[in-house]
This record gives structure tokens, C-alpha cells and sequence, in this order.
């Protein structure tokens, strides 16, 4: 069945459709797990494939971490696959394979990138973009044609415990590194690169119960954004209900806004065991015809509900349009991926090798541009000290490196595999700053403490019902070695500097893994407490999946990083920094709180000050100073004119060469303008010498000075006034402001057109 990719895709899946049987359409909408085809010596099991998936089967769930693999062995598995359905099935029909790509493929021996709330932190979507542009490369090599990432969820309660997986609490940014995300992934072409899917839609983490402005111009905006300029073609809808109906079954998100308002066209796939956990439906007939009806096309991880599909379209509960509409959506995708082209590329018959040079030295890249340092009374860079003390639990743990969804991270919580191979090789804090430690520097290391002494995870059941054991979430990480607090007290005594590795683990945050509070899990605090007391300066380098409340104790230490999940390249990133190697330059993508908030908090929520948060989005400081000066912004332009041109000069005034984020915000001068107090609109990330200057130019489209409205029809709305565009360093140090107003009649159109400004 060749297609050459000038017909039209439409006819082609018409006419599939059409000669399929109505087991073969099931069969598309559900998904299963491959190993169960393949016996003890790795061979494929043709007697199991004609017994379970006669008719075909349309998606194969993370297919590359069941178990610890080579990935020429994974691509083998693969091609048996896809050659047994081609050949076997009424109609040949190739699978889609899909894994979960949010720091790198999830599998042994790839390069594990740092975690997405750190790497938001870097302000740099070039660095997203070719991050997933290798990942993709690999990834297809392997026989992925789709990947369950991005997590674009809009998370603005730092209690959230997969705020991890996440751009962090602004709508913007997390549009922009989403959109290069895909970029990357798909890489201009799906019959080359892997298709993304955009997740959790809609509101999941928090902002599923924000009103409706707040929902369609912020939470929204990541997806569509994605789907509009980027071309991302498949959505998951969360776990939670927007308006007391669960995602998976929601009509309002999944028909009118996704479908009808974006005007999407692609496949809804649901999140594993989320069709299953519909409420107040007796069984799975009930809760199949729930979720489709709702819009949902495909039932992962294993169909467990939609093979009740039959059984609803007898009884009447799903009418046959609305299963053709879901068969079609996953035969569309397919030939967008080109699947049925006489020369698919459905995997790589070279050899594949994963973590190489060039990809290690993006996780390395990204890594650095991650790590925020947050205080620094001069003791930073650590460049004429001679003794240094390294302690704390994360201080030599790959747990310091690697969150949620990297391999090592889902195969010691999901499979329980206590101890994860060294593949590829994680640089942890110790060996970092021991290889890169300046000469006549000596380090000395002591554990000195634990994460905690008693399992801090709650039980809960939200999320992946396989998540729900209580033996898996109770469960506390062996560090392995011993943590002796009085032998690091006594190594204090002898040193200069204290280096102090603190914050969470793969049990302490992640999907379904919630902690009693935001505070330093365990004894962490009392032992830091302890190393200050000894009178020498501590750096505290905390990691973790989320700002972690420090008060009390940041201000008297003599600097403070927050390094996140940094990757497998972390050790030497943090190590470079600690030793001025590299300046730091990473921004704060969400408000660091100095409080326990278990609820929405967000910088463009008010104009002032919010005295629950310690240090404020956008911020992070740097090795070096910069001036800010010269801001130029057009005084009159029409609403009707694309954009408005914004300029200013960033100078390096200190004596490192270091990158600046400069950001580019707008406020409103009246009540009735309908914007945020305070919305970033626009970034820079500026490469600066000592003593050098330069000029940044940004267009900010008048798109990005409208507002959504609703009324009769959903409408975005751009309208005359004078508003405010700021330029800082942070959301709370603005260095310079002009006005600029926008003139003529208001202008209303469906939706907007320009998401991003540009830098010129």
C-alpha cells in the first residue's frame, strides 16, 4: 500500500477505512506491550501474535523500557514486529511504537538530559530544540514513531509533585520551550522525525479549575501553540476533571476547544489506566463509551476498555461516526508518519549507538545554563580556597542527577530494580568536582546525612493506577553507603568552605509521590544547621523537582543553588560553577516560595510583591554585574500593524564573561485592559564579554497585547490604549519601561494568530 505523500491523506484513510473489517478498527484504538510477544531467547512468538492480535493492533506502549536492552536488540524486536503485522494482518497495517522522551529516551544507555523545570530555567529553546532533535534521531532508530512528551502543563502550585516534569507557572515560556521541543522531535517531517504529544490537557498540576480567561489564554496556551505554529498532531488529556467531567471523557476540552476552537486534527490518546478511572460508570462498556463519545481516541496502555467497543456500538452507546472519527484520527497519523510509504522508515538497519559525544555535550550544555544560583555573599566561585568540604545526601548519589522519566528513575520506581547499571555513565557531584577540582584544591567528602530516616512518601491514589501499591510508594532509597554526621562535623573543622548537596529523590518526588511538606526532607535541615554552626561559609546546592522552602536557613549560608535535576552531565556542570568555570546564568521559572503553598501562586498574578515568595520568577544571579540602558519602543502603533519594535543595550560590567536573560514584559495602564498586571512577552539570552555591550531587538506582535473573550463566540480581541513594555532582569527588577500606544478601531478575530515576539 504505497503512498508517495502529494495525495491526499484524507482519500487514502477513506479508503482503508473502508476495506477494514470492524475488528480491524478496534484493533487501531488500543495498544499493548511488546514483550509479551517474545520468548526467553528473544524470539518473535508467531503462535501469540495470531492468538492476540489477529486483526492488527494499532500502538505498542513504551516498548523501549519494559526491560534493560540493547537498543539493536529493541530495533530487532521492532522489526519483527512490524514485519509479522505487514505481512500477517488483513491489511498489513504497521503499529505505532511510542515512549516516553522527556529527558531523553527512556532507555538503557541514553543520554539522559536534565529535567524540563531546570531546563526551562535556561531561557534557551535552541538547546530544547536540539536536545530533541537528537533525541529523535535515536529514537527512530529504534523503531519510535511517537513519543508521550511534552509535559506542558502550566504548574503554578510548587507543592505539585510532577512539577519536575514541567516548564514551571508561566503560560509564555512554557510555550515557547514546548513549541521548540517539538520542533526538534518531529523535525520538519513526521516520516523522519517522532511524533510529539502534547500533555496533560487540560490544566493538570493545577489551573484545571481556573477560570475561564485564565484557562484558554495561559493554561491553553502551550498546546496551542504547539499544534498551531510547531504542528503537533496528538494530545493526552490529564487525569483531573475540568468542570466535573474527567479529561479522558470531556467533550467541552476534547470536541469544542481542542477540535472546534483550535481546530485540531489530530489523535487524543489517553493516559495509561485513565479510561478505567472514569467515576460513577459501572463497567468498562460504560466507561469506553464515556471516553469516546467525549472525543478520546485511543486506549492506553492496553486497551483494557476499548475492547468493550463492539459491545457499546451494539447497545447503541456510541454512535458510528464517532468510532470512525476515532479509527481515522489514528489511520491519518499514521500516514502523516509514513507508515505506508514504499519506503517507511519504520526503523534503522544500521547500528545504533546511543550517548554520544555530541549528545553528552548537550546534556552538559543544557546542565550548566540550568543551575540557578539563587545567594552568593562573594564565597562563589570557590577560586582561592584550599581545603573544601563536600557533604550531604545528594552530594554522591546518580538520585542528585535524575528525575522522573529518565530510565534509571522508572526502572527503580515501576520495576523495583534496586540496582540501576551505570549506562550511561551519570557524573555525580563528588566525581565532578573531584575531576575538575583547580590545582592545589583539596576536597575532602563525608555523607555526613540521609535524605530522610523515615518514608516521607504519602500514599495516595491520583495518577497511573499502577502507581497505587503500597509497597511501591513505601519505599526508602539505600544510598548505598554510610552517612557518619559526626566524622563530616569533624572534616568542617578543617576546611574553608562547606559544600553542602541537600534536596529529594526518585521517592520523594514524581508522579503519585507526595512528601508531608516543601521543607528540606528528613534531618537535612538540622544538619546543615549543624555545618553552620561550625562558622564556616556552607554553599547549599540543593536538587530536586521543586523549589524546596529554605527560609530561615538560605540567609545564613554564604550561597545558595537550586540545580535541579541536572542529568547525566550534572556533576560536572554544578562542579564548573562552584568553580567559575562557567558564570551561572539560569532564571527562575517559577516563584521560589519561603512558605508552605499547596495552592496556586504565580508573579503575573498582581503587580505587587508576593510575600510568600523568597525570590521571584525570572530571577538568578550571575559572576558578574550588567547594565541595562538606551530602551527605544515605537510611541504609536495600529492595532491593525503587526508588531511593535522594542530595543535596548545590555552591558557586562563586571570582570566574567557570562550570559544574561534579559526579559521583556507588558503591563497594562488601566483597569479595563484585560491583561495580566505583569506578563513576560519576550527574552534574550545575551553572550556578553567584560566590559562588552549589545543591542537586543525584539518585535512583540499587538497579538500578544489582546485577550480572549466569550461571548456569543470565543474571540481574541486586540483593542486601543497605552500599555507598559518592561524590560528586567527579573519579573520583580525591572530596569527600564516605555510606553507605546496601540491606536485605531478594535480588532477582533477567531483566535490569535502570533504567539511569540521576535528577536530581530
Amino acid at each position: 500500500m504505497g503512498c508517495n505523500g502529494h495525495v491526499d491523506i484524507e482519500q487514502q484513510v477513506d479508503e482503508l477505512y473502508g476495506k477494514m473489517s470492524q475488528e480491524e478498527r478496534v484493533a487501531q484504538l488500543q495498544s499493548i506491550y511488546l514483550d509479551v510477544f517474545f520468548d526467553e531467547q528473544g524470539k518473535l512468538d508467531t503462535a501469540k501474535c495470531r492468538e492476540l492480535i489477529p486483526n492488527g493492533i494499532g500502538h505498542f506502549s513504551q516498548f523501549c523500557m519494559q526491560q534493560p536492552r540493547d537498543p539493536n536488540e529493541l530495533r530487532d524486536r521492532v522489526a519483527a514486529m512490524q514485519d509479522w503485522l505487514m505481512k500477517n494482518t488483513p491489511n498489513g497495517i504497521p503499529a505505532l511504537f511510542h515512549e516516553e522522551v522527556l529527558t531523553g529516551v527512556n532507555t538503557l544507555g541514553a543520554t539522559i538530559y536534565p529535567q524540563q523545570i531546570g531546563q526551562a530555567c535556561s531561557f534557551n529553546p535552541e538547546l530544547a530544540e536540539l536536545k530533541t532533535r537528537q533525541t529523535a534521531t535515536a529514537l527512530r532508530r529504534m523503531g519510535g514513531i511517537l513519543a508521550l512528551s511534552p509535559m506542558v502543563d502550566v504548574c503554578r502550585n510548587p507543592s505539585f509533585n510532577r512539577l519536575e516534569e514541567s516548564y514551571g507557572e508561566d503560560g509564555y515560556l512554557s510555550a515557547v520551550m514546548g513549541t521548540a521541543f517539538v520542533k526538534g522531535l518531529q523535525q520538519g517531517d513526521l516520516r523522519k522525525g517522532v511524533g510529539a504529544c502534547s500533555k496533560h490537557y487540560l490544566g493538570y498540576g493545577g489551573g484545571g479549575d481556573a477560570d475561564e480567561k485564565e484557562m484558554m489564554e495561559e493554561i491553553l496556551l502551550p498546546h496551542e501553540a504547539m499544534i498551531r505554529t510547531a504542528g503537533s498532531k496528538v494530545v493526552m488529556p490529564g487525569y483531573h476533571a475540568v468542570h466535573g467531567t474527567n479529561c479522558v471523557a470531556n467533550g467541552e476540552i476534547l470536541n469544542d476547544i481542542l477540535r472546534g476552537y483550535l481546530g485540531f486534527d489530530g489523535m487524543v490518546v489517553s493516559d495509561y489506566t485513565a479510561i478505567d478511572q472514569i467515576p460513577g460508570l459501572e463497567n468498562s462498556v460504560q466507561k469506553a463509551a464515556a471516553a469516546i463519545n467525549g472525543g478520546n481516541d485511543v486506549d492506553f496502555p492496553t486497551g483494557s476498555d476499548y475492547k468493550s467497543l463492539p459491545e457499546a456500538l451494539k447497545k447503541g452507546l456510541v454512535k458510528p461516526e464517532v468510532f470512525e472519527r476515532a479509527v481515522k484520527d489514528v489511520l491519518r497519523h499514521k500516514f502523516r508518519a509514513g507508515l505506508f510509504d514504499k519506503d517507511a522508515y519504520l526503523y534503522s538497519t544500521e547500528k545504533i549507538v546511543l550517548d554520544t559525544p555530541e549528545e553528552r555535550k548537550t546534556a552538559y550544555d543544557i546542565a550548566t545554563q540550568s543551575v540557578v544560583l539563587l545567594e552568593n555573599n562573594g564565597v562563589l566561585p570557590l577560586r582561592d580556597v584550599r581545603n573544601v568540604l563536600l557533604t550531604g545526601p545528594n552530594a554522591n548519589s546518580i538520585w542528585a542527577m535524575c528525575g522522573d522519566y529518565t530510565y534509571p528513575a522508572m526502572s527503580y520506581f515501576w520495576k523495583r530494580m534496586e540496582n540501576v547499571q551505570d549506562n550511561p555513565h551519570i557524573v555525580k557531584l563528588l566525581e565532578g568536582m573531584t575531576t575538575q577540582k583547580p590545582e592545589g584544591l583539596n576536597l575532602m567528602y563525608s555523607r555526613g546525612c540521609d535524605w530522610t530516616e523515615e518514608i516521607e512518601t504519602k500514599y495516595g491514589e491520583a495518577g497511573d493506577a499502577r502507581a497505587w501499591e503500597y509497597e511501591l510508594l513505601h519505599r526508602k532509597v539505600d544510598a548505598g553507603e554510610k552517612a557518619d554526621r559526626q566524622e563530616a562535623l569533624q572534616m568542617a573543622q578543617q576546611c574553608d568552605v562547606i559544600v553542602a548537596a541537600v534536596g529529594e529523590n526518585v521517592m520523594l518526588c514524581g508522579e503519585n509521590r507526595d512528601r508531608q511538606g516543601l521543607r528540606l526532607p528528613g534531618k537535612q535541615e538540622q544538619f546543615v544547621e549543624e555545618l553552620i554552626k561550625t562558622g564556616k561559609p556552607v554553599v547549599l546546592v540543593i536538587f530536586g523537582g521543586r523549589a524546596q522552602v529554605v527560609s530561615g536557613l538560605a540567609e545564613r549560608c554564604a550561597a545558595v543553588i537550586q540545580a535541579w535535576y541536572p542529568g547525566e552531565e550534572g556533576g560536572n556542570a554544578v562542579a564548573d560553577i562552584l568553580y567559575g568555570k562557567v558564570s551561572p546564568s539560569a532564571k527562575l521559572s517559577v516563584s521560589y516560595p519561603n512558605a508552605e503553598i499547596n495552592g496556586p501562586v504565580c508573579y503575573n498574578y498582581s503587580a505587587e510583591k508576593d510575600a510568600r515568595v523568597q525570590w521571584h520568577f525570572g530571577y538568578g544571579l550571575s559572576y558578574t554585574t550588567f547594565a541595562y540602558q538606551n530602551l527605544k519602543v515605537d510611541k504609536e502603533v495600529p492595532t491593525t500593524a503587526e508588531g511593535v519594535n522594542v530595543s535596548f543595550e545590555v552591558r557586562n560590567t563586571g570582570k566574567m564573561a557570562a550570559d544574561e536573560i534579559a526579559q521583556v514584559y507588558l503591563s497594562p495602564t488601566a483597569p479595563g485592559q484585560q491583561i495580566r498586571p505583569i506578563q513576560l512577552q519576550g527574552f534574550a539570552r545575551v553572550s556578553l564579554k567584560p566590559g562588552e555591550s549589545k543591542t537586543v531587538r525584539v518585535k512583540l506582535h499587538t497579538d500578544q497585547f489582546g485577550f480572549y473573550s466569550h461571548e456569543g463566540e470565543r474571540q481574541w480581541n486586540i483593542r486601543p490604549g497605552k500599555f507598559v513594555v518592561k524590560v528586567g532582569a527579573s519579573s520583580a527588577d525591572i530596569k527600564l519601561q516605555e510606553t507605546v500606544t496601540l491606536t485605531g478601531e478594535p480588532v477582533v478575530k477567531p483566535i490569535r494568530d502570533h504567539y511569540f515576539s521576535e528577536l530581530l
